[in-house]
């Protein structure tokens, strides 16, 4: 046999649901676009191409020019297009169900409109499970790429990987291509030379080879500083000049063609697994840097090629451990899934269940349910959008259950797969999520009318990454790096800035503090707590009538090791806009004063922003919604967010300070290190002191609306407000 070797690049090109349409059409500009101009140049190359559905969709609105020349190589037999998912779900935390689905819909979507027959697919991040394996063999696929690094972890050597293999899952089998982590950091890093090299001594050693790239089509020119690099200093072109020149003994192939054209180098079973990065990005943050020292003292061991096989991180699942609020779109999107097959099984309008699948599947794209290198779930448009199409697939389903009429409900089930049980209160205009055991905190608050979470913020917390901000700006000796290896600042004073909490940032919450506590302690999350209500169970009753529903939580604990009693309610009524909360505290002290703070979150509505800010009673402007507030003896405050159209006003029986702050993480993006406002955190506060029985109480309105302007509530509509009770 000649001494030859096959290439296969296959490019991945994704945009999540949600992005802005400006930074998708930058990216068009600088990657897909120019990328696509130069590789119509080289009539001899081959290319498999994915491109994810939310990026396809937007290409066929945006740039059907692109669409119908990719449709023209794919006619010449020059571009495979593969498919996947249809959203760029991560496969392994959707039902068996949804996997199907949004494969075969992707396909049939792909076969359409390229007129062509889809075989293979992209794994969204390469995240594997042998579970899928049957999945996507009965959704029609008989091939995907992996990383070698898959491979090695199940004992498989370099010399093993230079061809595919098959797999097996109760009789379904499917093809696995190894990806090469040596070509993902050649190209386009490296002089093209590199890699025709390293291709060449492959060949030399291992006749009739076939070598993978599989990897983001954005680090052609959206990655930073590539589209100079890539482009404008010609990388690509040299590249493609080097393939050609070597044809004789290089030929570029797809996996089509290699599935055709030879048999598969054996079988494997693969371990659960990801790319090497996304093991390490799993894991918690001090475990993140223990293995990162770890493997840089060990990197230059003798036997590091043997060692490193063996070193992986963790599993892409931990994500939704790590992150609680990855878990909460998860569990969201878990619920509306069974609900719609529930609703599946029943007569009803098809059509509309057609609707809601599609806005469950968007909702099950992946970028937002985790975090590595991109910004992921610290991205609060991203989050947003999950929720919207969520929110979106809810509201079609109770629209089939309730019709029109005004209508209230309230349940109880374990809805975050915890082992305990939560409470939903919902009608026709907002659901609200609250958790008993966790400080009966409300985790989630949407907004029928906007399609909206009030609660999709993230907590601040550690990153094994923020040792690089403190240690400020240090660039690596390479003109063009790796997003892996970058390390840039956005913003000065990041340092600075890095603040974690101790708690989830949730609504519903009660903090008894220092009665002289500094506001920056508490914005700073560093103020004492002097009490034990916060993260601590409280029980729950559910009482339910015709038109309203409660949940009243209790609590025996203490501040100041003074025992009290604490008893909190939540009222929604149909047709209402407004939440109605109660609170009463028993045991108090008569003669002296305690501190009590109740912590409420707003997010997603941006800060900076002249059309979107707080305002009082007369609707006077106090601010945008990022201020530091320090309000005295008022018993109201609106925010208003003009351009989303949505307005909460807070309404007290008893005049009150209100404490005001931005809660901000520092986290990392492809572009670098960043400071990303996620929320806008509400505090009322009082110097609390028992009556004549050791008693407190207070009540609050929040009444939530869709308006483009504020609601100027006077002093006597506020005092009149019709309060819930603790019944």
């Amino acid at each position: 046999m000649s001494q030859n070797v096959r290439l296969c690049l296959v490019l991945h090109n994704h945009q999540p649901i949600g992005n802005f349409d400006g930074v998708i059409e930058q990216a068009y500009q600088d990657s897909y676009l120019p990328f696509l101009d130069v590789f119509e140049g080289y009539e001899p190359l081959r290319i498999s191409l994915h491109t994810s559905g939310p990026l396809m969709l937007w290409l066929a609105e945006h740039h059907p020019e692109y669409v119908e020349r990719v449709k023209a190589l794919v006619a010449a037999g020059r571009i495979e297009v593969i498919g996947g998912p249809f959203y760029e779900p991560i496969l392994t935390m959707l039902p068996s169900r949804d996997r199907v689905g949004q494969i075969r819909t992707y396909t049939d979507y792909l076969n359409e409109t390229f007129t062509t027959n889809v075989h293979g697919m992209w794994m969204p991040e390469r995240v594997w499970e042998s579970a899928l394996t049957a999945d996507i063999a009965r959704a029609g696929i008989g091939y995907t790429v992996l990383d070698d690094f898959h491979f090695k972890a199940a004992g498989w050597s370099d010399e093993d990987l230079l061809g595919y293999y098959v797999t097996e899952e109760d009789g379904n089998l499917l093809r696995v291509f190894p990806g090469s982590e040596r070509l993902r950091y050649l190209l386009p890093f490296a002089p093209p030379n590199d890699s025709i090299e390293y291709a060449r001594q492959v060949a030399a050693e291992h006749p009739g080879a076939v070598l993978v790239f599989g990897d983001d089509g954005e680090k052609f020119g959206t990655w930073p500083d590539t589209k100079e690099h890539v482009y404008e200093r010609g990388w690509l072109r040299k590249f493609f000049d080097a393939l050609v020149a070597n044809q004789d003994w290089l030929k570029t192939s797809t996996l089509a063609d290699v599935v055709r054209e030879q048999s598969p180098a054996g079988k494997i079973y693969l371990p659960d697994c990801s790319y090497r990065e996304m093991t390490e990005w799993a894991m918690p943050a001090a475990k993140q840097e223990l293995y990162d020292e770890v493997t840089h003292e060990l990197h230059d061991h003798e036997r590091w090629p043997d060692i490193s096989r063996f070193m992986r991180g963790g599993n892409w699942r931990n994500f939704k451990v790590r992150y609680t609020e990855a878990n909460e779109m998860y569990s969201r999107m878990m619920q509306v899934s069974r609900r719609l097959e529930a609703a599946r099984r029943t007569p009803g309008n098809s059509e509309l269940l057609d609707e809601v699948e599609d806005h469950l599947y968007r909702g099950q794209c992946n970028c937002p349910y985790w975090h590595g290198a991109f910004g992921g779930i610290y991205l609060p448009h991203l989050r947003n959008a999950i929720y919207r199409e969520l929110i979106a697939a809810d509201n079609k389903l109770e629209l089939s259950e309730h019709g029109s009429t005004a209508w209230v409900q309230a349940t109880s089930e374990d809805y975050n797969f915890d082992l305990h049980p939560e409470v939903r209160l919902a009608n026709e205009q907002m659901v609200a999520y609250v958790s008993p055991t966790q400080g009966g905190m409300m985790y989630e608050l949407d907004i029928r009318s906007v399609q909206h979470n009030l609660l999709s913020t993230v907590q601040r917390r550690p990153e094994s990454y923020h040792r690089k901000v403190l240690r400020g700006n240090v660039q690596p000796e390479d003109d063009v790096a790796s997003i892996h290896d970058r390390v840039v600042f956005k913003q000065d004073g990041l340092d600075q800035r890095l603040q974690y909490d101790a708690f989830p940032r949730k609504s519903f919450l009660e903090h008894f503090f220092d009665n002289d506590v500094a506001t920056d302690a508490v914005a700073a999350g560093t103020a004492m707590e002097r009490g034990d209500f916060v993260a601590q169970p409280f029980e729950a009753k559910l009482r339910r009538a015709a038109s309203k529903v409660q949940l009243q939580l209790s609590r025996e604990g203490n501040a100041w090791g003074i025992p009290l009693r604490m008893t909190k309610a939540i009222t929604i009524e149909a047709g209402s806009p407004t939440l109605q909360v109660v609170y009463l505290i028993e045991g108090l002290p008569r003669d002296r004063q305690l501190h009590l703070a109740l912590e409420w979150n707003f997010a997603g509505m941006p800060s900076g922003a002249d059309d979107r800010y707080f305002y009082d009673a007369q609707g006077k402007q106090l601010g945008h919604l990022g201020t530091q507030l320090d309000l005295g003896e008022t018993q109201h405050l609106g925010l208003i967010d003009q351009w989303q159209g949505l307005d909460v006003l807070i309404g007290l029986s008893r005049p009150s300070g209100i404490w005001t702050f931005p809660l901000e993480t520092v986290s990392q993006s492809e572009a670098g290190f960043e400071l990303v406002h996620q929320s806008v955190c509400v505090m009322p506060h009082w110097l609390v002191q028992g009556d004549a029985e050791g008693k407190w109480s207070v009540h609050m309105q929040l009444r939530i609306t869709h308006s483009h302007q504020p609601c100027v509530v006077a002093e006597q509509v506020v005092q009149s407000m019709v309060m819930a009770t603790v019944e």
